[in-house]
C-alpha cells in the first residue's frame, strides 16, 4: 500500500525528468556521442583557411569533439556555402562556425540555423545580424589602417599607387578598404590612381595588375587587400621585370608570399592571425553549448612583417603557421 501511495510522486518526477530532458539544449555535452559542429569557411582549400582548419582540428581534439570542417573552392560562389549551412542543419549540427562569403546574404540561412537552436559563431567576415553568439577574426579597419602605414614607410608619403581590392560584398573587404583610405587621408601627396577588384582570384589579379601597369606607367605601388590580389600583383611585377620598382604592400602570409618577400618582390605584409580564428571559433560554439557566456567581439589582431622581422622570435608562428609545434 505504500508502494501504491507513493506511485503519484514516482510519475510526477519521471514526467519533470521527461519534461526536463526534452528542454535540454541538443549541444547538452553529457551524451554518448561527440558534439557535432560544422565549420564553414570561404574557401576550404586555400592557404589561410587551411590554416584556420588546423586550429578548429585542435580545438577539436583538446575538448573531445567532432569537427567537420567545410567551404565552397571559390570565395564568390556564396549560394554553394548558403547550401553548406542548410545541409549542417539538416545533418543534425550542434553549433555552426561560420566566415559568411556575404555580409547580407549568408543572414537568412544562419537565422534558419538559430531557429533550430543551432548557435553560429562568425569567424573572419561576419553577418548583418545581432542574433549571432559571437565574432572572432582581424579587426579589419585597424589591419588597413596598417596597410596604409605601411606603404608611407616602405613607399613614401608622395607617391602614386593602386589598390587591388577583392570582393566588394565581403565585410571584411569593406572595413580594410575603410582602414587603408583613413590611413591614406593623413598623406595629401599620396595619390590613389585606382581601386581594382579581383574577387579574390589570383589569375584576375595578375591580368588586372599588367593593364594598369600599361595604363599607369608611373605607379609606384600596389596595395593588396587579400592574399589573392597581392600574389596576382606580385606574378605580374615580376613578369613586367619591376621587382622593387613597383613596390607591394599586401595582405597574409602564403608560402608564395613569402618567398616573394624574401625575394624583395613584396615589402611588406599585414598578416593575421586565422589559427586562433579556428580554434576560438570551435572553442566558443563548445562553451555556448555549455551555456557559458562568451565575448560578443574577439580581435585576434594583425601584424606588419617585412624582410627583417619575419625572422624575430615573436613573429615566427605567424609567418610559418604550417609547422608541427602547435
Amino acid at each position: 500500500m505504500k508502494f501504491i501511495k507513493k506511485m503519484p510522486v514516482i510519475a510526477l518526477m519521471l514526467s519533470l525528468i521527461i519534461m526536463t530532458s526534452g528542454c535540454l539544449r541538443k549541444g547538452l555535452i553529457t551524451r554518448d556521442e561527440p558534439v557535432y559542429i560544422e565549420v564553414i569557411v570561404k574557401n576550404r582549400i586555400a592557404p589561410f583557411w587551411t590554416v584556420v582548419e588546423m586550429g578548429a582540428v585542435a580545438a577539436g581534439k583538446e575538448f573531445g569533439l567532432n569537427i567537420h570542417f567545410d567551404g565552397p573552392t571559390d570565395e564568390k560562389d556564396i549560394d554553394e556555402q548558403i547550401n553548406m549551412v542548410r545541409k549542417a542543419i539538416e545533418s543534425g549540427a550542434d553549433a555552426i562556425v561560420l566566415a559568411a562569403c556575404d555580409y547580407e546574404r549568408l543572414v537568412d540561412v544562419a537565422h534558419e540555423a538559430i531557429a533550430e537552436k543551432i548557435p553560429i559563431i562568425t569567424i573572419d567576415s561576419g553577418l548583418n545580424s545581432k542574433k549571432v553568439k559571437s565574432f572572432i577574426g582581424t579587426d579589419n579597419v585597424d589591419a588597413g589602417k596598417k596597410l596604409g602605414q605601411a606603404l608611407a614607410d616602405k613607399v613614401g608619403d608622395n607617391c602614386k599607387i593602386v589598390v587591388m581590392s577583392f570582393i566588394k560584398e565581403a565585410a571584411s573587404c569593406v572595413e580594410r578598404e575603410e582602414g587603408l583610405f583613413e590611413a591614406l587621408s593623413m598623406y595629401k601627396d599620396i595619390q590613389v590612381l585606382d581601386v581594382l577588384y579581383c574577387n579574390s582570384d589570383i589569375d584576375l589579379a595578375e591580368q588586372l595588375t599588367l593593364e594598369v601597369l600599361e595604363k599607369y606607367p608611373e605607379i609606384d605601388a600596389i596595395v593588396g587587400l587579400n592574399a589573392y590580389g597581392t600574389t596576382g600583383a606580385a606574378r605580374a611585377i615580376i613578369k613586367q621585370k619591376k621587382a622593387n620598382i613597383v613596390k607591394i604592400i599586401g595582405f597574409d602570409n602564403t608560402p608564395e608570399e613569402i618567398r616573394y618577400m624574401e625575394k624583395d618582390v613584396i615589402q611588406s605584409l599585414v598578416v593575421q592571425n586565422p589559427f586562433s580564428m579556428g580554434y576560438l571559433g570551435v572553442k566558443y560554439a563548445y562553451d555556448v553549448l555549455n551555456n557559458e557566456k562568451v565575448p560578443k567581439v574577439v580581435d585576434t589582431g594583425s601584424t606588419v612583417i617585412d624582410k627583417v622581422n619575419m625572422h624575430y622570435k615573436e613573429n615566427q608562428k605567424l609567418v610559418f603557421p604550417f609547422t608541427d609545434d602547435y
